[in-house]
């Protein structure tokens, strides 16, 4: 029987994506060209607030799997972290301080209902799921969400801020 990283190799091979959220896998079509723009736009954007924690360094990356402390192994649009994460052979294993899910058509459940409690439950501080077509921002926290338009730019808990 097939590992864990071959499964992610076949679906990469066969062009999904593949997430195990609390047990339950979810796939995932590739991204298409707006998801990657916007993906693109959004990590040039990041940088240190003027008062922000002078020990983050707003880390980011695309698509990093990342392997959470309840097992699950997900793969978010954009993970922020404030110092390089400690990676095992085949996943990262830190908590990322903040991520942002660029909305998929046809993905919404995942993305709204499945995506910010998870990450909020295994200590992302921040979660924001960008919607590229309305400009829609939902951004989850431990005090609820607030719903906001783009153009707009955030400072999450740990200094970062973003423009979406």
């Amino acid at each position: 029987m097939p590992g864990i990283e071959d499964l992610f190799r076949i679906a990469d091979d066969a062009g999904v994506r593949l997430e195990i959220i609390g047990g339950l896998p979810v796939w995932e079509a590739l991204p298409n060209l707006t998801h990657q723009k916007a993906i693109d736009r959004i990590r040039a954007s990041v940088t240190r607030s003027q008062s922000g924690n002078e020990r983050c360094d707003c880390l980011h990356y695309a698509d990093l799997h990342i392997k959470f402390p309840d097992g699950s192994d997900k793969r978010p649009d954009i993970a922020i972290f404030c110092h390089e994460p400690a990676e095992t052979e085949n996943a990262v294993t830190d908590v990322p301080e903040a991520v942002v899910e660029v909305l998929s058509k046809g993905y919404e459940k995942k993305d709204l209902e499945l995506g910010p409690p998870f990450y909020l439950g295994q200590g992302v501080k921040d979660v924001v799921v960008y919607d590229p077509y309305s400009k829609a921002i939902r951004h989850f926290d431990a005090g609820g969400k607030r719903e906001i338009q783009s153009p707009i730019t955030l400072t999450f808990h740990c200094g970062c801020q973003v423009t979406f």
